[in-house]
């Protein structure tokens, strides 16, 4: 395997652009004698000519027109990727609240994402629930948001919209008893939704769980002690999806929205777009290309 030199490859595009050697060496600040030995090594590499100096100037041979087109790419490139990695521009910390039903399967995938092509930015995941997302993005204490909501608000851009479903223990019983037994948290918002339709259905219900924790209404779902309210294809994996026509009502959508603040939008901006990808991808049932690199 033999590799090319960004150095000499610097300056062949600096000769083709300048039309010669000399007034190229004066743009890469080196001597004459440098940079046409750097052309000699270039060459000698390739085991091809890429410049003709049978005439007055310096023209580019046919292999030399090719590699132009590569050398640019590559010298790009690599200017891109020195620049990510050392540019105070591209360090700093960023703040993203997610709710905590949503975290997966996205946010893992955009943090090694970002963790993959901005090193030296920091992401701290703040995990809670949207009205308190909602107020800590207002008091500037977070850069970018995620909410669960009907709607988006004010600044709000709509990523997905995602059946709100029933879910109880896999290949529990709950679900079919009289009155049906519901586990939820005192702040989640999903709560006085499924409530409101479960009194419009007719449905005679009792609060089994009221509490602060997730797990405990994790713990009590999974014992089949209740049933809960979790959006499609973010339940935890010990949730068993109850059929839709068990005779439990229908609980609408909900939409998962971004807010992104605009400061720092060089490095925000890498993080609004990685989110956007994955949730394009999980709305078409797909894993991105992004992150499947």
């Amino acid at each position: 395997m033999r590799n090319l030199d960004i150095t000499t490859l610097r300056s062949f595009v600096a000769v083709a652009d300048a039309g010669g050697v000399t007034r190229a060496a004066g743009f890469l600040n080196l001597t004459q004698s440098a940079v046409s030995m750097q052309l000699k090594r270039l060459e000698e590499m390739l085991g091809l000519p890429v410049l003709d100096r049978t005439g007055r100037g310096v023209a580019l041979t046919p292999a030399g027109e090719q590699l132009l087109k590569y050398a640019r790419r590559m010298i790009e490139l690599n200017d891109e990727v020195y620049a990510r990695l050392t540019q105070q521009d591209w360090e700093g910390e960023v703040v993203l609240g997610v709710p905590h039903d949503i975290i997966y399967p996205v946010i893992p995938r955009v943090m090694r994402l970002m963790q993959r092509d901005f090193p030296r930015v920091k992401i701290s995941l703040l995990s809670s629930y949207t009205k308190d997302l909602k107020a800590i993005f207002a008091k500037g204490a977070a850069d970018v948001i995620l909410t669960t909501e009907p709607h988006a608000g004010g600044g709000g851009e709509e990523l997905l919209e995602v059946p709100l479903r029933w879910y109880g223990a896999p290949g529990g019983l709950t679900w079919k008893s009289f009155p049906l037994k519901v586990a939820f948290c005192s702040h989640c918002a999903f709560r006085p939704r499924s409530i409101e339709a479960l009194e419009a259905f007719g449905l005679e219900w009792e609060l089994a769980l009221n509490s602060e924790s997730d797990r405990a209404v994790e713990v009590a779902v999974t014992a089949d002690l209740a049933v809960t309210a979790v959006l499609e294809g973010h339940a935890p994996p010990q949730y068993e999806l109850i059929p839709a026509n068990a005779g439990l009502p229908d609980l609408g959508v909900q939409k998962v929205n971004l807010y992104a603040g605009g400061a720092r939008p060089q490095i925000v901006e890498p993080l609004v777009q990685f989110l956007r990808a994955e949730f394009a991808a999980q709305r078409h049932g797909v894993t991105s290309e992004l992150a499947a690199q």
